[in-house]
């Protein structure tokens, strides 16, 4: 029988699976290689939010997690702001190296 719990967890496994497929699959542009990734993080961030609900301490991994994953993003956004600028696009078959 499938309770919620085990709902949950087959949602948070088929964002992470379905996160390193897009990832795995798509290399034209490096916007959707970052968003990709935002994706796995945030079906890791479901999946330990999901996992730790019965522990009290939840709320602090969780937003510690979070945290990190918001401080990736904003790194990679910045990456991608650096990269359109010095090369004009983000294909990948653009830059072989990321010389300026």
């Amino acid at each position: 029988m499938l309770t919620l719990n085990n709902l949950f967890l087959f949602i948070a496994f088929t964002m992470i699976f379905s996160g390193l497929w897009a990832f795995a699959s798509n290399r034209k542009h490096l916007l959707n290689t970052l968003l990709s990734l935002e994706f796995i993080m945030l079906g890791i961030f479901f999946l330990m939010s999901n996992c730790l609900s019965s522990i009290g301490n939840e709320l602090f991994f969780s937003l510690f997690f979070l945290v990190l994953a918001a401080c990736e993003g904003a790194l990679g956004l910045a990456l991608l702001v650096s990269i359109v600028r010095s090369h004009g696009n983000d294909y990948f078959s653009t830059f072989n190296s990321l010389e300026c």
